[in-house]
């Protein structure tokens, strides 16, 4: 067969899998941001017993690979419920955005701190020596300066867990990569059937890039 013809019988079947990856991607990352800016804001508290949580949790997920985590999340949590008596199962979907937004959020986690770090102190002290509590000026003052900061960094990790995703084809969920291993197993056709998904993956995260690229020259003019 040749490329024009794989291309043809493969197309409509990546697309199906396009839109599965494209979901799990933006609700794991939805999730991972919220995670990731609620352990950042744990690890820089002054109570120890949550600073530490927000430690253990990032020093767990940047210690072990992510596909050890999914396999955790999709195969090892409900059998070990199973265990004690809980009839838990999880959809691969289910399992990919929870993995995906914990791998992400802890990845997050520390772009944040650094962003708030990559601050300059003296805001936080004159905003303080002004009357404003801590929290709020921490809202209103060091965040949104540590999320412009912060930009590039995000969009690289949204870069990956986009192509991390391709791993939840482990677990059987139906996304881009998966389709193609069904078709390939159809017809055999693999070198073509993956060079093509490589060119869709190229072409999106290529789009991203330019996306990205053109937030940071915005926010960069709007300084």
């Amino acid at each position: 067969m040749s490329f024009f013809e794989v291309a043809v019988q493969v197309w409509p079947m990546l697309m199906k899998g396009l839109v599965v990856t494209v979901e799990v991607t933006v609700l794991s990352l939805a999730i991972a941001a919220v995670l990731g800016m609620t352990s950042c804001l744990m690890g820089m508290s002054a109570i120890k017993p949550v600073s530490w949580l927000s430690k253990f949790y990032v020093w767990i997920i940047r210690g072990t690979p992510f596909i050890v985590q999914l396999f955790i999340i999709y195969f090892g949590i409900p059998q070990f419920l199973s265990q004690m008596g809980f009839d838990i199962r999880f959809t691969s979907f289910q399992a990919a955005a929870a993995t995906l937004a914990l791998n992400a959020g802890a990845y997050m986690s520390e772009i944040f701190r650094g962003g708030v770090q990559a601050v300059d102190k003296g805001q936080m002290e004159a905003a303080r020596s002004l009357g404003l509590p801590k929290s709020r000026s921490m809202v209103k003052i060091i965040l949104p300066q540590a999320l412009r900061i912060s930009i590039p960094a995000l969009g690289n990790q949204c870069i990956i867990t986009l192509k991390d995703s391709s791993l939840a084809q482990t677990i059987a969920l139906a996304e881009i990569v998966y389709m193609g291993k069904i078709f390939v197993g159809r017809t055999m056709q693999s070198f073509y059937t993956y060079l093509l998904i490589g060119v869709v993956y190229l072409v999106i995260i290529t789009v991203l890039q330019v996306i990205l690229a053109r937030i940071e020259r915005r926010m960069d003019h709007d300084k």
